[in-house]
């Protein structure tokens, strides 16, 4: 027969067991009713429309993906703290954000992986990744004060050099006036003729001559001997007695000199190698020439530049400058 405090203790358990269960179930009911269905459909972020961002042709997993990419990046504009989404819908003064909303759109079409794109992103648009070139010296063909600088480097005896001529006239064309032109000498160590051919191109140069010396050099690439040099002076009606001397003056040596350094402090993969206002294209990883330079000056793309260009030239197939 139990005792009165067998009893108490008893009863006192019970009650105990019976508030905590209640404190369980309360609890247990409050979060079911945050976490229900309708709850959750309600707190999934939606997908963006972004002003001047066209995703039409996106399936509901890309737009999805786009939405979330756009909605973390930060702008390309130092001074806007922001998403690049947020810079668009708030209309800050940044008109980079737009570009680079495009671009992410353009690479989750092209099915790049979220890591590549944010990796990719960084590298096109993070305002550290622009390089400040010289360019005093160098051969240059545009208005000094054009919205694009293209600086390419480049070396006469490179097959792949030669198809970028096309390409680069061509978004040249396609974009009168917007466009500045800049070559740097390359001299592959494999190309035994590559650094006579450039000191030749840049003492054409001082005779104001050094597109159409670049054209033929690049033209007749596979005659490049010291025979072949005076004759294409004399075909472009240069003072040979000066060209000669200028080949080998100390101008043009430091010129050679000075490439070379920039060359070996850029670590460039291979040539051609093109740089878009300050930043390196990758042309087999990234946009065409004409892409980037069109999303630079903030048009559609000129399709007959492209289509009329040679193919993409591929940077590394020509090997290491050193």
């Amino acid at each position: 027969m139990r005792t009165v405090f067998q009893l108490g203790c008893l009863l006192l358990l019970v009650q105990a067991a019976a508030a905590w269960s209640s404190c369980r179930d309360s609890s247990a009911s409050s979060s079911e009713g945050t976490s229900s269905p309708s709850a959750q459909a309600s707190a999934e972020p939606k997908d963006l429309v972004l002003p001047g961002v066209d995703i039409s042709a996106m399936t509901p997993r890309e737009r999805h993906e786009w939405s979330g990419l756009v909605g973390e990046l930060y702008a390309p504009c130092p001074s806007v703290a922001l998403s690049v989404a947020a810079c668009i819908q708030q209309q800050r003064p940044c008109g980079t954000c737009l570009q680079a909303a495009k671009w992410v759109a353009r690479a989750v079409r092209d099915g790049a992986s979220e890591e590549h794109i944010q990796r990719a992103y960084r590298d096109r648009f993070d305002p550290s990744a622009v390089k400040t070139l010289p360019l005093d010296g160098s051969p240059t063909k545009g208005a000094d004060d054009a919205p694009v600088t293209l600086v390419e480097f480049a070396d006469f005896e490179c097959p792949h050099c030669r198809m970028a001529v096309p390409l680069i006239d061509g978004v040249m064309a396609a974009h009168p006036g917007k466009i500045r032109l800049v070559y740097k000498f390359v001299a592959l160590p494999m190309h035994a003729h590559a650094e006579a051919a450039a000191r030749a191109a840049f003492a054409a140069a001082q005779q104001g001559k050094f597109w159409e010396a670049e054209h033929l050099l690049f033209e007749r690439q596979e005659h490049l001997e010291d025979a072949d040099l005076d004759r294409y002076a004399q075909v472009l009606k240069l003072d040979v007695a000066k060209w000669k001397a200028d080949m080998n003056s100390p101008a043009t040596l430091d010129r050679i000199a000075q490439d070379r350094k920039l060359e070996e402090s850029l670590k460039l993969k291979g040539t051609p190698t093109i740089y878009v206002n300050g930043r390196e294209l990758d042309i087999e990883a990234d946009e065409s020439l004409e892409d980037r330079v069109a999303s630079e000056l903030g048009v559609q793309p000129a399709t007959a530049a492209s289509s009329s260009a040679a193919p993409a030239p591929s940077a590394s197939a020509s090997g290491k400058p050193r």
